[in-house]
């Protein structure tokens, strides 16, 4: 233990969340990178977070900056007890990176501070399409599969927070 923290309450949490209903927004565009942030998503759901299958939504969206919207719709249904956003963003020649990827990002944000349900980020925003496919499950991890622990993660952290 820490000097000096022994009279603080400390609120922490696991991801086992056997009861949870999540859902998954993914994007279309960019889909052979998408489907392995998907894979990883679902099994850490699955496996490590021990959620049921029928506890888990797929909604595919056609492209990254659609996701706000379709995450939006899923946390305010009051079906859901989180939301992990997949999805790839690669920058190319033009501005329309930082648009798709900016937009993507405060938009989940936005939905997560205006619902009070969790909303994990897992957009990929990378310089090259070798960076995605790292991120996707090879060299890097898979972010996928990070997101979805992290929805699970603050589901509990959130019901300790209001317990």
């Amino acid at each position: 233990m820490n000097p000096g923290r022994e009279n603080m309450n400390i609120i922490k949490a696991n991801v086992a969340a056997p009861d949870a209903r999540v859902a998954i927004t993914i994007a279309r565009f960019n889909q052979f990178i998408n489907d392995s942030l998907l894979d990883g998503a679902v099994d850490a759901l699955t496996r490590i977070g021990q959620v049921k299958d029928d506890n888990i939504t797929v909604v595919w969206v056609p492209g990254a900056y659609e996701l706000p919207l379709a995450t939006e719709a899923l946390a305010k249904s009051g079906k859901y007890d989180a939301v992990v956003a997949l999805g790839t963003v690669i920058r190319g020649g033009t501005a329309h990176f930082e648009y798709v990827a900016g937009g993507a990002s405060n938009g989940l944000a936005s939905v997560a501070q205006d619902s009070g349900v969790p909303v994990a980020f897992g957009v990929l925003t990378t310089e090259s399409i070798e960076q995605a496919i790292e991120r996707a499950g090879t060299k890097a991890g898979n972010k996928g599969a990070e997101a979805a622990l992290t929805a699970l993660e603050m589901i509990n952290v959130l019901k300790a927070i209001k317990a």
